[in-house]
Formats: C-alpha cells, sequence, structure tokens
C-alpha cells in the first residue's frame, strides 16, 4: 500500500512538523500503519532543537505531489538478456500474454526492445535465408532438446551455415556441397558418413542412433542428435539465434520512476510506440509503461496540517488526493474533488487540535510527543502571547508538559534561544516563510521569533535587498518580514511595497521600509487580516 502523506506547510516551523508527526503517531498507532509524516521544506533551528531534546529524527522531505511514473500501475514483465535464445524470449511473450518485453545488458540496464513484431520478421527472413550466422551451440543445444555425440561437438563453440535437410527419399544426392553447411538427417549412413568426410560444420542427426563406427570417425563436423523429425527441428533451430540479434536497439524512447505523467503523455502521443520500458535511477530496468497504464493513474494522497493554502503546500497538490485538512488558520483556496474530513478550530496551534484528537479517541500521547507537542504550542503561540492564543492552548501545553514531565519555562527558553548567529540572511527570511493571494494581490510574510530584535535589525539592509529582489522575481506586491520580539511583546515590522499600505492597514507611520508595531505578535491574526479588510 503507498503511504498516505501527513504534511504541514512550505518552510515549515515546529507547530508544522510536530503536528505532521503527531497525527501520523496518532493514526498508526490506531492501526492505520499506512501513514508517513512528512515536510515541504528545510528543518528550520529552533524545531531541530525541539526534535533533539525529545529523540526524534526529522519528518521524511517531500518535494512533489505530482503523479509519477512510479504511481502508476506498470506491467512488471521478465527481463530477459540479450543472450537468451528467441525461442525462450518468444515462449515468455506468450506465457504473459504481453506485446513485447525489454532486452537488459548484463548489469540490468538497458540494451533494447524484442516485440512480438520483431520475431515475426526475424522468423520470415530466416524462412528465406536459411543461413545461421555463428549461433552458440549452447543455444542450439537448448532448442533442439539436443546432446553432443563426438568429441568435435565437445571442442565447438558456435554453429554457423546454411542449413540442409537430407531426406532418403531426395533425387540429389549432392544435398550439400559446401564445408559450412548445418545438415539434418536421420538414419541415413551414406549421407551421414559423406557429411563427415566433408567436415560440414555441425551433423544434426535427428530420431536415429548414429553407428559406432560413424561415432569414431575422425572428423572436424559437430555431432549432435535430437529428438525431433528434421523438418521440425529445423523450424526449431532458427529459434537458437540470441535476441540481441533482432531486438530493436536504436530510438528507444524510455521513461524514469521519477518521470511526471503529464510529461511522459506529451511523449506517448508523440511517439505512439506500443510500450516503454521504464528505467531507475541506476538506469536499471524495472518495468514497461504502455497507454492503457496512463488512462488511469493512481493518485498519491495526503493529509493536510497547519495550512490549507495550495501556495503554502506541496508542489503539485493539485493531482494528488487530499483526504483530511486538520488547520487554524483561515479557509483559503484549495478544492477537492470529494468530500473529505477537516478540522478547523479558531486556536494558536494546530497540535491543540491534534492533543483533543488524541483525547477523543482514547489515547495518549508517549512521553516524548507529548513534550514535542508541548513545544510546538510554545512555539505557535510565541509562549502563549500571541494573540491568537487561547484558554485551551495553555491547557493543552501544561497538560502535554505533565505527560512528558517537562517545564514549559524551560522548554520555552530552551526554544527562543536558538542561535541565529552566524546564518545567512536569506536562512533566516526563509526559516518561516509564507505566501498569501487575497483581493488580486499577492505578498509573502516571513516570521522571525527573537529574544533580541534591535540586534537582528542591524541586518536590516540585507533583508531589504533580498526582500526587493523576491518581489521582482517572483512579482510580489508586498513582501514582509515580522521580527516578533517574545521579551518586547511586538513586532518590528521590516517591509517592501507600498508605504501608503502599511500606514493604513496599521494606523502608523512607517519609516525607512520599517515600523514597530506593539503587541502584534501572529501573521494569522494580526497582519494578513489587516491587510485583507484593506484589499477587500
Amino acid at each position: 500500500m503507498d503511504p498516505i502523506y501527513v504534511t504541514g506547510h512550505r518552510n515549515p516551523d515546529t507547530d508544522s512538523i510536530v503536528a505532521a508527526m503527531a497525527y501520523t503517531a496518532l493514526r498508526n498507532a490506531l492501526g492505520d500503519r499506512e501513514y508517513e509524516a512528512a515536510c515541504l521544506g528545510h528543518v528550520s533551528d529552533e524545531t531541530q532543537i525541539v526534535l533533539n531534546r525529545f529523540g526524534f529524527q526529522p519528518p521524511k522531505l517531500l518535494t512533489s505531489m505530482h503523479t509519477q511514473v512510479k504511481d502508476l500501475d506498470y506491467d512488471r514483465p521478465p527481463i530477459l538478456s540479450g543472450a537468451v535464445t528467441v525461442g525462450r524470449a518468444w515462449s515468455e511473450l506468450q506465457h504473459h500474454n504481453i506485446s513485447s518485453m525489454p532486452v537488459a545488458k548484463e548489469d540490468g540496464t538497458l540494451f533494447g526492445m524484442l516485440s512480438r513484431e520483431d520475431v515475426a520478421s526475424y522468423n520470415m527472413a530466416m524462412a528465406t535465408l536459411g543461413v545461421l550466422e555463428a549461433v552458440p551451440l549452447f543455444n542450439v543445444l537448448s532448442v533442439l532438446e539436443a546432446k553432443i555425440l563426438n568429441d568435435a561437438g565437445e571442442n565447438t563453440d558456435t554453429v554457423t551455415g546454411e542449413l540442409v535437410i537430407a531426406l532418403p527419399q531426395s533425387r540429389e544426392n549432392l544435398l550439400f556441397n559446401r564445408k559450412e553447411s548445418i545438415v539434418l538427417c536421420g538414419h541415413q549412413p551414406d549421407m551421414i558418413r559423406r557429411a563427415l568426410e566433408m567436415n560440414v560444420n555441425c551433423l544434426i542427426i535427428c530420431q536415429a542412433e548414429l553407428d559406432p563406427e560413424l561415432r569414431n570417425m575422425e572428423t572436424e563436423t559437430c555431432i549432435i542428435s535430437t529428438p525431433f523429425e528434421a523438418y521440425r527441428a529445423a523450424r526449431l533451430i532458427f529459434q537458437s539465434v540470441p535476441i540481441s540479434r533482432i531486438c530493436r536497439t536504436d530510438g528507444l524512447v524510455c521513461f524514469h520512476l521519477e518521470d511526471r505523467v503529464d510529461e511522459v503523455r506529451e511523449q506517448v502521443l508523440k511517439h505512439r510506440d506500443p510500450c516503454y520500458p521504464i528505467l531507475d535511477d541506476q538506469e536499471k530496468i524495472v518495468g514497461v509503461l504502455t497507454r492503457y497504464h496512463l488512462l488511469r493513474p493512481r493518485r498519491k494522497r495526503v493529509v493536510l496540517v497547519d495550512h490549507n493554502e495550495i501556495s503554502q503546500s506541496v508542489p503539485g497538490l493539485e493531482e494528488a488526493e487530499i483526504l483530511e485538512i486538520i488547520d487554524h488558520h483561515r479557509l483559503a483556496d484549495i478544492q477537492t474533488t470529494n468530500p473529505i474530513y477537516v478540522r478547523n478550530e479558531p486556536v494558536g496551534s494546530t497540535n491543540t487540535i491534534i492533543a483533543s484528537m488524541f483525547q477523543d479517541r482514547g489515547l495518549m500521547p508517549s512521553a516524548a510527543m507529548a513534550g514535542m507537542m508541548a513545544a510546538a504550542i510554545i512555539s505557535d503561540t510565541v509562549m502563549f502571547k500571541s494573540p491568537t492564543c487561547t484558554i485551551r492552548d495553555v491547557r493543552t501545553a501544561e497538560r502535554m508538559a505533565r505527560i512528558a514531565n517537562v517545564s514549559l519555562d524551560d522548554l520555552g527558553r530552551e526554544i527562543f534561544s536558538a542561535s541565529i548567529e552566524g546564518r545567512t540572511a536569506r536562512d533566516l527570511l526563509m526559516t518561516d516563510y509564507k505566501e498569501f493571494h487575497i483581493a488580486g494581490h499577492d505578498l509573502a510574510v516571513a516570521q522571525i521569533t527573537c529574544v533580541d530584535s534591535p540586534k537582528m535589525l542591524e541586518r536590516k539592509d540585507e533583508f531589504l535587498a533580498l526582500m526587493k529582489k523576491l518581489a521582482k522575481e517572483k512579482r510580489m506586491d508586498m513582501v514582509i518580514l515580522m521580527l516578533t520580539d517574545v521579551l518586547l511583546e511586538g513586532t518590528q515590522l521590516i517591509y517592501v511595497g507600498s508605504d501608503d499600505t502599511i500606514q493604513q492597514a496599521f494606523n502608523t507611520t512607517p519609516r525607512d521600509n520599517t515600523v514597530f508595531l506593539p503587541h502584534v505578535m501572529s501573521r494569522k491574526k494580526q497582519v494578513i487580516p489587516m491587510l485583507s479588510a484593506l484589499w477587500g
């Protein structure tokens, strides 16, 4: 079963990552073992402190939810070596009822593609030419179920020559007159003797015994015997040719497991081959793809936590199947094709909601998980000073702290003392960065929670340069950086965009692209609503 990914938003904060991990733990504890936590970006220093504190590894990094080749129910036919006989390959094509199959090199990488048409074309050509070129003797023995009868045969590696059937009723005595011949005959001592005297390349005795006198005759001819009659042996021997000689090797179109299905579909429409080999990241063959597999691709499944806005979610979300949304933000623009479970509550942290879900199902999180959930609530409510914080957040954090046997004050100091020294301005800016589309306006709001905002303001020029570049590249109307100071209980706002917008939205006079907003701690509840009201 493919996993159901539980993921928070891009540039994830502590609440987002812990919510994904906590909800995954809840579902898996209830027996839904296919759930897997994921994150959409780099784990911040703050979040890593929390993970280390309680002994967890970061979730899997998820870069896309686009439907890929690996999500398709593609065929997995036998993958044969180029040394395999045409007869064996035809049996596999028949047995698996497939039109073609991949042919591999010794290391498992692609050599070519063998189709029924390739086999049919080869058989028609051999019916006209009747010549074998350096076919391995082992192949001939396998196809004819034959055995070697003399020492010359033991020293022979390949069989070459024009195929001749020598029959007793034939009017011609000279059915063969060249050494480069492969002669098939029954119990015909005179014909056998002549073939041996001429040292033909190979003599095939069909449904007969070889006289001891002839077996011991000095000759360079490879003698083998087969239980098949001559005409059937004549047909079968051409199936001993290695498929490497008849399969198609030029102009092959192949796909990789990570390729997106929408791009694959364009290539299939363009080339119109019956099937295409699929390769893994080591270029080894894993299966084949046909047009049929593209009709109803299996979509990835995902649960969204701590967001419900498509610009903040994983790329390719429109191709995925959203199963649930658990969030505490405004309702945004994500649409689904089917009804889903949505739980959106006006609290300060997604983990407060998930803790309630543990309680609803009569399940208590482990001590380590409860400690992480308490830390996430502290982080998202800025030590309960954010206006988004509710009494439920406080009580839930206290309960989780009791389960984990930790102090909320100590945990808060540990979280917000995460060092920002040595980190680049871009790294800091993108740590908790979100994009929004409001009433025709595109903007981005980043937030850095700290305990020394004046020191952070010393890097204002660095931030502004990056923000201007970002606004130009993404055609943003405004880019905002919130330096939220826990001790000052306010936010130093740095922005790129219209001064009038900032002045009207926050009823204050900005100066040099900066303004201090006392008691503003929340992007969700105190910044985005103000801009929405202004632009709406």
